[in-house]
């Protein structure tokens, strides 16, 4: 044995990997549980029906008018008064002897039993304490009837709720105890037998592939089973769509960053071993044009990969009309050294909560499109507005426009239009439709300017909040 491997290390080990077992979530256990339960139910209701029945009992007392009309019609076919004492006399101790045979009866039944002319014949050893007691309504059932011969009075103790509880549960008790076992067996082999498809789902869904995101191809058989198959085959069919567009915009990616980075080398390759000047100059023009081009791919390729992970939107508390103003100051001076006019129409002030990195990529996408696509002297009207809590962003230019056949296309990734000042990788308005969805609206194409050009429409959704 090596040092440190000791019988009760391994001991220890075998209960903590026993606890593990036990203290693991089981339906099993949780069928059985729910069996303890309701076993307590049954014996709470049993409990409770008998202890109506002795509310009814403790009202009317049936039981002791049926006894004490009994007793009085046997009584009336005596007429001597000692032959009568006898009988009562026989009958207490009878009574008596009865009442400690049964645990569930407490106290003393007291009789007394007078002649029509009033006179005592027979009376129980403490019946006139206890039929002067103030408390005897309490303490007693009364019966006090006249026959033919005899007036018979009764007094038989009540029992007490409390003594009637506790005998009933002990009563009861047994029953549902002899019971459980066999109900509980009942129940462990339905559990276990309506469980067996449910693991032989999972062996088969353990047993695919890894990369298998086909249906899972299961016939559920049982009704309970189909929601469970009905949703793990949507998931997979949501998986095989997430997949199929991350490999077609993988493959879309590279083949796009790839035109740039040519040039970057080519130019660079020219740039190191060109000597004329003049060549170095537009060497280094165009290789700074590739780098920018491709700067500008890979933000967008962040923002969009940005946009379509999954997640709460995080939202800030801003003056809209102020933060816009902010950014499109570098627009406007990109717009007045190209000659163009970007204006902008909004409130002076709008405090609002909304997701500011959404809103930016509606915003610079939008612009850049516009101040792409212009020609010099051209204008691009920037307008916010609020109704509630929607906002309406609108863009509009009066540049070349797109053709009413292309307006279903222009949001798709990678899609680049005829016109030949172009120069974008396709992802912008792809971008502005993913962050306006992010924002809870969406994003339309209205007439531009001028009865020119194209003007994009996007509604989102803000909370109003007080500015400070």
């Amino acid at each position: 044995m090596s040092r440190g491997a000791t019988p009760e290390g391994g001991a220890v080990g075998a209960l903590r990997r026993l606890w593990r077992r036990v203290a693991e979530p089981s339906l099993v256990r949780r069928g059985t549980g729910w069996t303890l339960l309701v076993f307590f139910l049954i014996w709470a209701a049993l409990l409770g029906f008998e202890y109506a029945r002795n509310l009814r009992n403790l009202a009317e007392a049936p039981s002791l008018t049926q006894y004490g009309d009994a007793l009085l019609l046997a009584l009336d076919e005596l007429d001597d008064p000692s032959q009568a004492g006898a009988v009562m006399a026989a009958t207490e101790r009878w009574t008596a002897i009865r009442r400690t045979q049964n645990e569930r009866l407490r106290g003393i039944v007291l009789y007394e039993l007078r002649d029509l002319r009033g006179a005592r014949v027979y009376a129980s050893e403490g019946w006139a304490q206890a039929a002067s007691s103030p408390d005897r309504t309490e303490r007693y059932w009364r019966y006090d009837r006249t026959s033919a011969h005899w007036r018979l009075q009764i007094l038989n103790p009540r029992r007490t709720e409390s003594a009637f509880l506790r005998y009933n549960a002990g009563f009861i008790l047994p029953y549902l105890l002899v019971a459980f076992p066999f109900v509980l067996l009942a129940v462990w082999l339905t559990v276990r037998a309506s469980l067996r498809p449910l693991q032989q789902l999972a062996r088969r869904i353990e047993a695919r592939p890894a990369d298998e995101l086909n249906a899972v191809g299961v016939p559920a058989r049982y009704r309970e089973l189909k929601p469970l198959v009905q949703a793990l085959d949507t998931l997979l069919a949501r998986l095989r769509g997430t997949v199929a567009r991350e490999r077609a915009f993988v493959q879309d990616a590279a083949h796009e960053i790839r035109t740039p980075l040519a040039v970057i080398n080519a130019q660079a390759h020219v740039l190191a071993q060109a000597r004329d000047p003049a060549a170095r100059t537009q060497a280094e023009a165009e290789l700074n044009q590739a780098v920018a081009r491709t700067s500008h791919l890979a933000r967008q390729l962040l923002d969009l990969a940005t946009l379509d992970r999954a997640g709460p939107s995080c939202r800030s508390r801003v003056d809209l009309a102020h933060w816009l103003r902010t950014q499109l100051g570098p627009a406007a001076r990109t717009a007045m050294q190209d000659g163009r006019e970007l204006s902008l129409e909004a409130p002076d002030t709008l405090p609002r909560e909304i997701d500011l990195g959404a809103l930016e990529s509606v915003v610079q996408n939008l612009v850049d499109n516009a101040l792409r696509h212009g020609a010099p002297g051209s204008r691009i009207a920037v307008m916010l507005r609020a109704e509630g809590d929607a906002l309406t962003l609108e863009v509009r230019d009066d540049g070349p426009g797109i053709e009413a056949a292309r307006h279903d296309s222009v949001f798709e990734r990678f899609h680049r239009g005829s016109e030949p000042r172009a120069s974008g990788a396709g992802l912008g308005l792809a971008i502005v439709r993913q962050a306006a969805s992010r924002l809870g609206g969406g994003v339309e194409i209205v007439e531009g300017l001028r009865g020119r050009g194209v003007g994009f429409r996007v509604r989102m959704e803000a909370a109003a909040t007080i500015a400070p």
